[in-house]
């Protein structure tokens, strides 16, 4: 099952402007754009490479202008925004849009029926454009003119007088390096002429930035334009690579492209429309680190590798897809970056040093571990490369860490202070941490049970029958406290935070993982409590709200500037990611009765695959309904966490 869309709603140019495609190639690169072709991202582009993968990430080739040339005149099949005037007005020749296992766009422009299909090579930094003449009258010329950019993907590209204009062009290939020190860029149609006209184009308005109060406005720069003839029956490529001219046979290396996706859902059933989709973007998030590891972005377009949401994400993306050698890389390569007890929260770009300001991400390190020990019993890597660094890890949370993180006198784990936003809620701007959440969060304490009792377990399968003795009371002992602090006695749910005498009464969708994670903290009878709390207040059709509406300083609209977008981040705003922790809870709470409720969740939440990002999960929605999509288009564990419920709960629902 595809998602299509037909003449009616493509017409229609501000809807079809709102729905993003996104292509990757498994190096932390992507090609991605909206259905009318009009950019409104500085993040879309036909090209985006991750030089040092996953990282180094360049905006090369931006646009592709195309025109059919024939006896009834000039058909341009783009459409830009310039300065609020929106040239050429292509979406108008847009016949159908169809995403099964990649974007296909369908034309009808003078009588010409053509179908434009678009794909990245896994493990290069290649796009793939292929082009079929379904129908045409007669024969006519194809005009394809490449736009480049040649920056930052932060940034945008201006008129300046440093670009060079010098190219190569044989047999179909031109060959350009815009700028000193970048690499070479291969662009290539095979059986085409190319026409020489170097120029800029000025002003393309990217609608997107303009609403987050960034620089939205952007220069672009041509060589000129490749001009070939097609008839009926007809098929092209055409390439962008940094590798040269493509080798072999393009056709068979976008085949190889399909063959492989296809892979990807062999054994999904035809008609689970959600698993379906949820497996191929699962793909576009595992990628490469260095020459030998792996690892995950945590969302496009502006994300790079986070430890939190690399941890949490790693089981739907890897495990319950069986990629269990995708998992080890993913693990060695954070376990190589351990210092001082904690993962990075964050790899940097090129020649900057990890950041470590996180007190959950390593915790979330001892559940992805765990799982992945239960899928694989990889007792040997377990045993031997990671259990003395999980054993180090709690000896400096125990004695104490980075940013105050250390084992209070009571067994909780207590980390931060005023000045500080150490958990997933971690917005700050300036001096002002708008969601402070500093002592003993109550899922912070649900992970470091967990990191106890899995020490626990692995202590004795190893044979360590002192460390398991060890283990067991200091898990004990923080079950106790627990259960003695952060019940609160009117409702039977929790705390969202505890400090000396202060308690947090918000209802967040944290307490949900003092149930859903493997290890349960409390009773049945405050799971139910948590469970219904969560779906009376927090519980939407796209995730979970951060905050409780009646709360006093909920936010119900992510938008504004940036200040304004992260005073609203955790302040109501929905995540789709908790989701799959509602859900968890419900059935652990509930039993087999919990997954009819589940089953209508997941179809409602269904709908939302054809709004925003195609195919994939958006990172957040707003808190109010009807809860548009808001921040990255496709977000790793918002895709993982559904995933790897329906594969463990309901595949093929």
């Amino acid at each position: 099952m595809g998602i299509i869309f037909e003449r009616e709603t493509l017409s229609d140019y501000y809807s079809s402007t709102d729905k993003e495609w996104l292509e990757t190639n498994g190096l932390g690169g992507w090609a991605a754009g909206t259905l009318t072709g009009t950019h409104t991202r500085r993040y879309h582009a036909l090209l985006v490479a991750a030089l040092h993968p996953p990282v180094g990430r360049v905006v090369l080739l931006s646009k592709l202008s195309e025109s059919i040339i024939n006896g009834s005149g000039t058909f341009e099949l783009d459409s830009n925004n310039f300065n609020g005037v929106i040239h050429p007005q292509g979406y108008k020749f847009l016949l159908k849009y169809t995403q099964d296992l990649y974007p296909e766009f369908e034309y009808m422009a003078g009588g010409v029926h053509l179908k434009k299909s678009i794909q990245m090579v896994y493990g290069e930094n290649t796009t793939l454009i292929k082009y079929q003449v379904i129908d045409a009258p007669d024969t006519f010329t194809l005009r394809l003119k490449p736009f480049v950019a040649y920056r930052d993907y932060h940034w945008l590209s201006k008129k300046n007088d440093s670009v060079s204009w010098a190219y190569n062009f044989s047999k179909g290939v031109i060959k350009v390096t815009p700028y000193a020190g970048m690499p070479d860029l291969y662009l290539c149609v095979p059986g085409s002429d190319f026409h020489y006209s170097p120029d800029w184009y000025f002003n393309f308005m990217f609608r997107s930035e303009q609403e987050r109060g960034m620089e939205f406005k952007e220069d672009l720069f041509t060589y000129g334009e490749y001009l070939v003839e097609l008839k009926k029956g007809d098929e092209i490529y055409f390439t962008a690579s940094l590798d040269g001219k493509p080798k072999g046979n393009v056709a068979e290396l976008f085949n190889k492209q399909t063959a492989r996706k296809r892979a990807l859902i062999e054994n999904v059933s035809g008609d689970a429309f959600l698993e379906k989709h949820l497996s191929l973007a699962a793909d576009q998030f595992i990628v490469q680190r260095g020459k030998d590891l792996k690892t995950i972005i945590a969302g496009y377009h502006w994300f790079a590798d986070w430890g939190r949401d690399t941890m949490i994400s790693l089981p739907g993306l890897c495990l319950v897809t069986e990629r269990y050698e995708d998992a080890k890389k993913i693990i060695k390569a954070f376990a190589n970056a351990v210092d001082q007890g904690m993962i990075p929260n964050r790899f940097p770009d090129v020649g900057e040093i990890p950041e470590y300001n996180t007190v959950d991400g390593t915790l979330w390190f001892f559940i992805a571990i765990y799982q992945y020990y239960t899928a694989t019993k990889d007792i040997s890597f377990v045993k031997n490369e990671l259990y003395p660094v999980l054993t180090e890890i709690v000896k400096w949370h125990s004695q104490g860490t980075r940013y105050h993180i250390h084992e209070d006198t009571d067994g909780l784990l207590a980390a931060g202070d005023a000045t500080t936003q150490l958990t997933w809620m971690d917005a700050k701007v300036g001096d002002w941490v708008v969601t402070s959440r500093h002592g003993k969060p109550v899922e912070i304490n649900a992970l470091w049970y967990n990191a106890l009792k899995i020490m626990e377990t692995f202590a004795k399968d190893f044979g360590h029958k002192s460390d398991e003795t060890d283990y067991n009371k200091k898990s004990t002992k923080c079950h106790t406290s627990f259960n003695q602090k952060f019940i609160k006695p009117d409702t039977n749910t929790l705390y969202d935070v505890v400090r000396d005498d202060f308690k947090d009464p918000n209802i967040r969708p944290n307490q949900l993982f003092a149930v859903s994670l493997p290890f349960e903290l409390v009773n049945k009878t405050i799971a139910k409590a948590i469970v219904k709390e969560s779906e009376t207040h927090l519980l939407t059709t796209r995730g979970m709200r951060s905050l409780a509406p009646n709360a006093p300083h909920y936010v119900g609209i992510y938008t504004g500037d940036q200040v304004s977008r992260d005073g609203a981040y955790h302040q109501g705003t929905v995540w789709s990611w908790p989701l799959g922790a509602y859900m968890e809870a419900k059935i652990k709470a509930e039993g087999k009765t919990a997954i009819p409720k589940i089953k209508k969740i997941l179809t409602q939440f269904e709908a939302h695959l054809k709004e925003a990002g195609l195919g994939t999960v958006s990172e957040i929605f707003d808190g109010d309904e009807p809860h548009y999509p808001k921040g990255c288009i496709a977000q790793a564990w918002g895709v993982a966490e559904p995933l790897r419920i329906i594969k463990q709960y309901m595949a093929g629902y």
